[in-house]
């Protein structure tokens, strides 16, 4: 099971922590989703998600502060704390009482601190949590941004995926991960890759060795993170296979559910494949905005045999 750790909230998201006695290297998030605990702080503890952070916003501070007495607004945190909370965000620079952090730190729920307004602490504690508890898996390829299309190289060992990315990098292009992928589902239609912290910005190159991209071209030719948009195998020539030649249909390649369009690409001497790979990105692309080139020349063989037949 995926986890992250409070303190990694903590630095991702430039939060204060309001207890610091609390060590948060040890307590640990499992789910992506937030809670405002505005039904319990009004009593109602039926159906709490306790598991998950807890966001603290203006109305739930002000009701708090103006329509409890301080005994029964300590009796109600304590009540909440004792559920065993993950950790509490404090919104729009809001501090809790001296008082509610003692009561914190005796049941250890750290109590963290944010500027921004609820709504926009709520969007950004769901997007991160949500890519850092993403399932994942690892796959055997290499990924580059391609003018702005995550393309997914796939194929044997020594098959040539590092060559063809390195003449993409020397094209202008950006890598995001060679020889291991980390693969997330960060939604329901969503991939994203990204390169272990090991071996990131590196690129192994058989016969040269490694070869750290990041040093020798720039920072501008490596990303972190790339979604993942299409997926190019390439395998070795085979005279007797029937390659595809018009590209009417689409193909797919599955991960975690997510079906990602994926072409198979022959590699022979001779063959250029970062320009096949550039244009196979680029294709991608006009294919997502309406125009594919292999309906387009279907449509024009079937308007000249129906002008024949006309004659």
């Amino acid at each position: 099971m995926n986890r992250v750790s409070i303190t990694k909230l903590i630095n991702a998201l430039s939060l204060v922590n309001l207890t610091p006695e609390i060590n948060t290297d040890e307590i640990w998030l499992y789910q992506p989703e937030i809670n405002r605990p505005a039904l319990q702080l009004a009593g109602f503890m039926e159906h709490f998600e306790n598991e998950r952070v807890q966001i603290i916003g203006y109305v739930e501070y002000t009701y708090t502060m103006d329509h409890l007495t301080k005994e029964e607004r300590l009796k109600t945190y304590e009540t909440i704390f004792r559920k065993g909370l993950p950790a509490v965000i404090y919104s729009r620079d809001l501090r809790p009482e001296d008082e509610v952090l003692a009561l914190a730190v005796r049941y250890n729920v750290p109590i963290l601190g944010s500027k921004a307004n609820t709504s926009d602490v709520m969007a950004e504690t769901i997007r991160w949590l949500r890519v850092e508890l993403a399932p994942q898996i690892t796959i055997h390829g290499v990924l580059v941004d391609v003018y702005g299309t995550g393309v997914l190289i796939t194929g044997e060992s020594g098959i040539g995926k590092s060559e063809v990315a390195l003449e993409l990098i020397k094209r202008g292009h950006r890598l995001v991960a060679d020889d291991v992928v980390e693969v997330k589902k960060v939604s329901d239609v969503t991939l994203v890759g990204s390169a272990p912290e090991m071996t990131r910005y590196l690129i192994e190159i058989r016969g040269i060795g490694i070869v750290d991209v990041k040093s020798l071209f720039g920072v501008s030719c490596v990303r972190l993170t790339n979604s993942i948009d299409v997926v190019i195998h390439l395998e070795e020539w085979d005279r007797n296979k029937e390659y595809d030649r018009m590209g009417l249909e689409d193909h797919y390649t599955e991960y975690m559910g997510i079906k990602v369009v994926s072409y198979n690409l022959p590699v022979r001497p001779g063959r250029n494949l970062a320009v096949v790979v550039e244009s196979t990105a680029v294709n991608h692309r006009q294919k997502s905005l309406g125009y594919n080139a292999a309906k387009e020349l279907y449509r024009r063989v079937q308007e000249n045999l129906t002008a024949h037949r006309d004659r």
